[in-house]
């Protein structure tokens, strides 16, 4: 049990950079009240002790605003920003290292008995005000775009945006790992960037992306070419560019504006 609480407040500070002290995130962050709280009505749903287990779930719906049935199975490093409004039905499972955000529902569309609700796998993130509704399976790595209304499930590593969900990333789609690897080697967060958005500065980023890519390989052809004939080593791409830095032009470096130009 102090080994999850442990998990859970580190999980805080890798996706809060709000978070300041553990000390403060134990003692104000309504998500983390909300999951120790929960764990504990699971244990006593599991038990047979149900209106005990429902007792401490409305409880902590009134001190934390976050809506969670103790029959819902949530997995490790759970994480809820903000959280008011958040609603987790009965039949609802969540992997591991899953992030939502306020007024997310992960609800069902129908009032018969049995699974209802939804399955997010691993390192999902759902977006403010997303509804994920009925029993569909949101795969591995995928994004819940704010507001949208997904009813049908939706494969590992894509997006999905607007009402109702539609796919905006295909998953395994070459051009968009491609472009991710090139984006994340350059240190630019492409996450906005995908190839359907009907954005044009999404669309000129992509085109910027795939520019990048063509040169890299021109360059890395012309690399060889000068190793076989000896005249250099093949060089290899700079892992992290963050710590590379232009010098920037300074009005101490431009000429004054009395010094006579030749």
């Amino acid at each position: 049990m102090f080994d999850r609480l442990q998990e859970d407040i580190a999980c805080v500070f890798e996706r809060d950079p709000a978070a300041r002290t553990r000390f403060e995130v134990l003692t104000t962050y309504p998500g983390v009240h909300a999951i120790l709280v929960h764990r504990l009505a699971h244990r006593l749903w599991r038990r047979n002790l149900k209106w005990l287990a429902r007792v401490l779930a409305n409880v902590a719906r009134l001190f934390t605003g976050i809506e969670i049935h103790p029959g819902a199975v949530i997995g490790r490093r759970f994480f809820i920003d903000h959280g008011m409004g958040v609603v987790i039905g009965e039949t609802a499972v969540i992997g591991d290292d899953c992030t939502l955000y306020h007024g997310v529902t992960l609800g069902g569309t129908t009032w018969q008995k049995g699974k209802r609700h939804p399955t997010l796998g691993r390192d999902v993130v759902v977006g403010a005000g997303a509804k994920v509704l009925g029993p569909i399976e949101i795969g591995e790595g995928a994004r819940i775009g704010s507001n949208a209304v997904v009813v049908k499930s939706v494969p590992p590593g894509a997006t999905a945006v607007g009402v109702p969900g539609r796919i905006i990333e295909p998953a395994g789609d070459a051009a968009t790992r491609r472009r991710a690897d090139t984006a994340k080697r350059i240190g630019f967060d492409a996450y906005g960037a995908t190839r359907d958005v009907p954005d044009p500065v999404a669309n000129a980023i992509n085109r910027m992306l795939d520019h990048i890519h063509h040169m890299d390989r021109r360059m890395e052809a012309m690399s060889r070419a000068l190793e076989a004939q000896g005249i250099m080593r093949h060089f290899e791409h700079d892992a992290d560019l963050d710590q590379m830095e232009l010098p920037s032009a300074t009005v101490a470096d431009a000429p004054a504006a009395d010094t006579p130009q030749t």
